[in-house]
């Protein structure tokens, strides 16, 4: 069978700045997403299934994909799934239904962040530069982690006693981030900020899936935590070298 035709693209030379992908099946909301990015400087790119958003992943190296959960070929969870396994891009959702599950699947699979429709493009357009935000001058320096655990922020590279960790972009800057003071409480609303950026209207529950896939690709037992410790109502601590 015919795959659904997608949206052409080109390969990627002498781009000016950040390349979006937009995946959507609907010529509208591609074409208003566009809009709004493009005048923020952003190249985009768009496909309009499954197969293609994988494949344009592969030919465009793209820093941020606007993925849509309803597509034909396959849905946005499994391209996702393909996307992650490859790429390092960050993957923010799209879902016109609000259900918990839906938000919880989709970072379950390696996105980093997630809108529902329908959403506000300016919404969208300032989730996009949170993700693209970085440290200036250089990450500061790393605490004492404690044993087991060894980051490399200048590699962006996690082991847990010597064994590789593949974090996705988010959840590596959560540990990073816990990281530059183990044994001080960071508040829910300070990692919102430092992760996300202050301007990203966010709920608790999506720090609450990236914190528990985080501890589940680190082995982390949180009823007797070995790294990442939750302070009830107040947000969570890196454990000290011990």
């Amino acid at each position: 069978m015919e795959r659904p035709h997608a949206t052409q693209w080109h390969h990627r030379v002498d781009m000016p700045g950040p390349t979006i992908l937009v995946v959507d099946d609907e010529p509208p909301i591609i074409d208003l997403v566009r809009g709004y990015l493009e005048r923020e400087g952003f190249t985009v790119h768009a496909a309009s299934d499954g197969p293609s958003a994988v494949a344009a992943v592969r030919d465009l190296a793209p820093d941020v994909v606007v993925l849509d959960v309803m597509l034909p070929g396959f849905d946005g969870v499994e391209a996702c799934r393909q996307i992650r396994s490859f790429s390092d891009a960050y993957v923010l959702m799209l879902t016109a239904r609000s259900e918990e599950i839906d938000r919880v699947v989709g970072l379950s699979v390696g996105a980093d962040d997630y809108l529902v429709k329908p959403f506000s493009p300016r919404e969208l357009v300032a989730r996009v530069k949170a993700l693209l935000r970085r440290p200036r001058g250089g990450a500061p320096a790393m605490g004492a982690t404690p044993s087991g655990l060894d980051i490399d922020e200048s590699r962006r590279a996690v082991h847990v006693d010597g064994v590789p960790v593949e974090l996705t972009a988010i959840e590596f800057d959560i540990l990073a981030l816990l990281a530059r003071e183990p044994g001080v409480v960071v508040r829910r609303q300070a990692v919102l900020d430092d992760v996300w950026g202050p301007e990203v209207v966010a709920d608790n529950h999506l720090i609450d899936v990236h914190i528990a896939n985080l501890r589940r690709k680190l082995g982390d037992d949180p009823a007797q935590p070995r790294f990442i410790e939750t302070i009830r109502g107040v947000g969570f601590r890196l454990r000290e070298l011990s």
